[in-house]
């Protein structure tokens, strides 16, 4: 797998936006077969900041309804990044 396929999107909600604050943390969506060194690697080489911490949770797919069938969503992972002392992303620019 490569550098670039293991970021998916960074995930903009109102508990991510909460963090930026105070714990310097952001939260993306990856590849669900991403590991902490990759996405680490990742991060640092796309935005160009040092990554203190890499967190992961594997968020499990809702049972939902498609009509008369009943159908599962897919499973997908999370990663949330706490940056290093003085380094800050533009997520919004």
């Amino acid at each position: 797998m490569l550098l670039k396929d293991t970021l998916v999107r960074p995930l903009v909600t109102e508990k991510t936006t909460s963090f930026l604050g105070n714990d310097r943390t952001y939260a993306f969506e990856v590849a669900t077969d991403a590991t902490k060194p990759r996405i680490k690697a990742a991060i640092e080489s796309y935005y160009r900041v040092e990554v203190d911490a890499v967190r992961t949770a594997v968020v499990r797919g809702k049972v939902k309804r498609f009509g008369r069938r009943i159908g599962r969503r897919k499973n997908w992972k999370k990663a949330y990044v706490t940056l290093a002392e003085g380094h800050v992303l533009n997520l919004f620019e």
